[in-house]
């Protein structure tokens, strides 16, 4: 007889195989330039974008840190975090989208997001573009990191195979992907990975529901555990020595629980300042096809981010009342999905839930390492070192760079005790603070300058390093999410520098002011399309 984990890893196995096909099949077009290798030549539908973007943002994260976190210390915490981040997702594609897509072919068509601050402001240095690039290798590899950390728990707990060894042969097949198809390989993986993500979240909750008894014993059963369902106040697991949940008769224990108070709550919310400098998410503003596009793009966004969020924190909660002492550390509380789906679920089916998991590090941080390789290729190869390097010779370096993104992604990755949801709060913040403030001064305030730009970015990353190992541990009000203060310290320094300092030219004050002044459909496939001139052109050809 065919044992169960048979067809788990069969399910898993069909789904590794799909994957690395897309990746070889868009592999001849991705490889024919650069702007096809690290932006799919601005021709990606809005269907794509949309759940490409949210697929590649949420990572392992959405299903394994925010369930885990929901099931050890209650609704307050992944509550506001994910209250923060729709509000995010939503303000995102209407401040930023329309607004990024048009100016990055205005500003030299530029492809990447550092290659856009570097010609928004014509450095002709690349000064910009450099430190941008930069930010972005550091914080990349922590990101990288946090997936291969999901990847190594998920077969950990379904198999009980290597941690370390599943974890790098997982990586493998992420890397693999990744460099031979490029970004359209990227984007084509993630909508599959987005709609199987979704998936296995309404599955498995609507499933663990039943598993817990229905929703009314459910809903008694949280209610008796202090503060575990409130919005201002978090529960307390009872801790032994060895810093576990103490379980008497069965029943996890709990404290008296922890006021929720303003300060956390705004520091929750903190988090959907984060998406208006996550480049993972930027670049498929640049890409999409069409600007008029944007607004159904922006739609499917948000409704798939609010009904995942909702589906990740819900599966946390019921797991509690489906398993009350199963997961004694939030670590370990981070597997909570996909023991549920074991338990739940028929094997194949299984396997083909929990490669959700699988999917969302993928997407990821396939994203994650495209988007580095086109920072080190792009910008600072070619945008530094060798200005007239060939797109062979660009492609070569990212390929390069994304070999180091592998290999520091698994040494970060190599410690199984890393809390994901940690690890990602952290270059969340980085990314957020270095790259948010300047992108909405970029596109909204014509003052801002090159020198604006620099101290921006420099001081927002140099806040999420200094307030999250030096204030932060004072606690207190202290104790807020560095994203909040990092942020608002890069906008201050933005506003502060450029306004000390000597405006802009002519030009780049001439581009700002008429960047959006082209009908929604003028800006399509890279090419700038003036409705007037195609008429003419039409006219005279006798059409």
């Amino acid at each position: 007889m065919v044992s169960a984990n048979f067809w788990v890893f069969l399910a898993m196995v069909i789904y590794f195989a799909v994957m690395l096909g897309i990746g070889f099949f868009y592999s001849r077009r991705s490889n024919s330039s650069a702007s096809q290798y690290f932006a799919g030549g601005r021709g990606v539908g809005p269907w794509l974008t949309a759940l490409s973007a949210e697929a590649s943002d949420m990572s392992g994260w959405l299903l394994m840190g925010l369930p885990g976190l929901a099931y050890f210390t209650g609704l307050a915490d992944p509550m506001w975090t994910a209250i923060g981040l729709a509000l995010g997702t939503y303000l995102n594609w209407k401040l930023v989208a329309r607004r990024l897509r048009r100016y990055s072919v205005i500003a030299g068509d530029a492809i990447t997001i550092p290659d856009f601050f570097s010609k928004r402001y014509h450095d002709d240095k690349s000064i910009i573009s450099t430190i941008a690039a930069a930010i972005i290798l550091v914080f990349f590899c922590v990101y990288v990191g946090s997936c291969f950390v999901t990847v190594g728990k998920l077969f950990t707990t379904l198999f009980g195979f290597d941690y370390h060894l599943t974890m790098i042969l997982g990586a493998a097949v992420v890397f693999v992907y990744t460099i031979v198809g490029g970004y359209l390989s990227v984007v084509a993986t993630d909508f599959v990975q987005g709609v199987l993500m979704f998936f296995a979240l309404a599955v498995v909750f609507v499933g663990s529901i039943a598993g817990a008894g229905g929703v009314q014993q459910t809903a008694e059963f949280l209610r008796g555990i202090p503060g575990f369902v409130s919005g201002t106040h978090v529960a307390t697991p009872a801790l032994d020595e060895i810093g576990r949940q103490i379980v008497r008769d069965g029943q996890a224990v709990f404290g008296a629980p922890s006021e929720y108070g303003v300060i956390t709550i705004i520091s929750m919310l903190a988090w959907g300042l984060g998406y208006f400098g996550m480049p993972q998410v930027l670049v498929r503003f640049l890409s999409i096809r069409s600007v008029s596009e944007v607004r159904k793009s922006r739609i499917i966004a948000t409704g798939w981010c609010v009904a995942s969020l909702a589906c990740a924190i819900m599966i946390g909660l019921v797991g509690r009342a489906m398993m009350p002492a199963h997961f004694l550390t939030q670590t370990d509380a981070e597997s909570v999905f996909i023991v549920a789906a074991q338990m739940l679920l028929p094997s194949f089916m299984c396997g083909v839930v929990v490669s959700g998991i699988f999917a969302a590090s993928m997407s990821s941080s396939s994203s994650y390492m495209i988007i580095g390789a086109s920072a080190m290729g792009e910008n600072i190869f070619r945008g530094l070192l060798h200005r007239k390097a060939t797109d062979r010779q660009v492609m070569i370096v990212a390929r390069l760079t994304l070999v180091v993104m592998f290999l520091f992604g698994v040494l970060v990755a190599y410690d199984q005790n890393s809390s994901i949801f940690q690890v990602v709060s952290y270059a969340w913040a980085g990314l957020g603070a270095s790259f948010g403030p300047l992108m909405l001064c970029s596109l909204y305030w014509r003052r801002t300058n090159r020198p604006g730009a620099v101290a921006g970015m420099l001081v927002g990353t140099a806040a999420v390093l200094i307030w999250h190992n030096l204030v932060k541990p004072l606690g207190g009000v202290f104790a807020i999410y560095e994203l909040l203060p990092a942020f608002l310290l890069s906008l201050l320094a933005i506003v502060a520098v450029s306004l000390v300092t000597a405006p802009p030219s002519e030009e780049v004050l001439d581009e700002f002011d008429h960047y959006m002044d082209r009908p929604d459909d003028s800006v399509v496939d890279g090419e700038l399309l003036v409705a007037e001139g195609m008429a003419a052109g039409q006219a005279a050809s006798g059409r």
